[in-house]
């Protein structure tokens, strides 16, 4: 299995964490995915504010080493799991919202995987980047007089 990430690690800032567990309505009873999920924050905070279970995907050994020492130190590691894998050849099929930080053309690779694995009324969401022509059900900017994080939300139907 290769080891190099498509895209550098770039973290996802706490006021869009914020707001995407916000936005796709994360309940104790979601299973959260987050496909190239880098330090875990996400994952973290969404098992310590709402109870949710959660796993992070990453190709990068030392961000699923990092991620998981983060959620044992936050006391999640029993809600949360951290594994190396390819995201083009990972099953997410119990998930119930996924999270997405990638660039454009790998959101749009990763679609129509999402789209066959996902069961009816599973929430997609990702900062800063669509999916192609694939319209979102709503899209958020956040602090929009300064630089823009915009979200985007997707339901399967």
């Amino acid at each position: 299995m290769s080891t190099r990430p498509d895209i550098a690690y770039i973290p996802t800032p706490w006021d869009a964490v914020e707001a995407m567990l916000d936005l796709a309505a994360v309940q104790a009873e979601d299973v959260i995915y987050d496909l190239g999920c880098g330090d875990g924050r996400l994952l973290i905070r969404g098992a310590r504010r709402c109870g949710a279970r959660g796993v992070g995907i990453d190709i990068d050994p030392d961000r699923v080493t990092e991620a998981t020492a983060q959620a044992g130190a936050a006391g999640v590691g029993d809600l949360v799991t951290f594994r190396q894998g390819n995201l083009y050849d990972s099953n997410f099929a119990d998930a119930t919202v996924v999270m997405l930080y990638l660039m454009p053309h790998l959101n749009v690779r990763l679609r129509p995987r999402l789209q066959a694995q996902l069961r009816p009324g599973s929430r997609i969401v990702s900062h800063q980047f669509d999916m192609g022509d694939w319209p979102p059900q709503q899209i958020v900017k956040l602090h929009p007089s300064e630089e823009d994080s915009t979200l985007y939300l997707w339901q399967i139907e």
